[in-house]
């Protein structure tokens, strides 16, 4: 993965073992968070629930640039809508993180389905609630 900031990747082997100072595609938690703006909550919980495998030294956890690829399909998934169980098995058919998703016709028609439904559900939703406004400060009209 190629780095853009320079001071960036310096700071990221600072404190490491000295083996991962000869590789740095390494970076630490805090810096993934920022990469990918999540939280280290999110992080541990997609290593609790085996998404990821982050390399431990002690307390501190470091991401390859095959966790960050991976990462990246978590997060794709999750923005398409996708249950955390779906993601799992997508990012099983991809191991290495790289070339997208592995999606179905009959997945992705099934997703449509599912996203489809929920905008028709959320459009009613806000109707309502626009009617009530309109009710509660009197600008409802006839």
């Amino acid at each position: 993965m190629r780095r853009t900031n320079q001071m960036s990747a310096t700071a990221r082997t600072a404190g490491k073992p000295e083996a991962t100072l000869a590789t740095s595609d390494w970076a630490s938690i805090s810096d993934v968070a920022k990469d990918f703006d999540v939280t280290l909550r999110t992080l541990r919980f997609y290593e609790a629930r085996g998404l990821l495998s982050p390399r431990r030294d002690g307390m501190n956890r470091y991401y390859s640039e095959q966790d960050r690829a991976r990462l990246t399909l978590i997060l794709k998934g999750k923005k398409l809508g996708f249950t955390l169980a779906e993601i799992r098995t997508m990012v099983a058919q991809n191991p290495s993180g790289k070339g997208g998703l592995t999606l179905s016709l009959p997945q992705i028609d099934e997703q449509l389905t599912l996203l489809r439904n929920q905008f028709d559900e959320c459009k009613a939703a806000i109707a309502e609630l626009e009617e009530r406004r309109a009710v509660l400060t009197g600008t409802r009209q006839n």
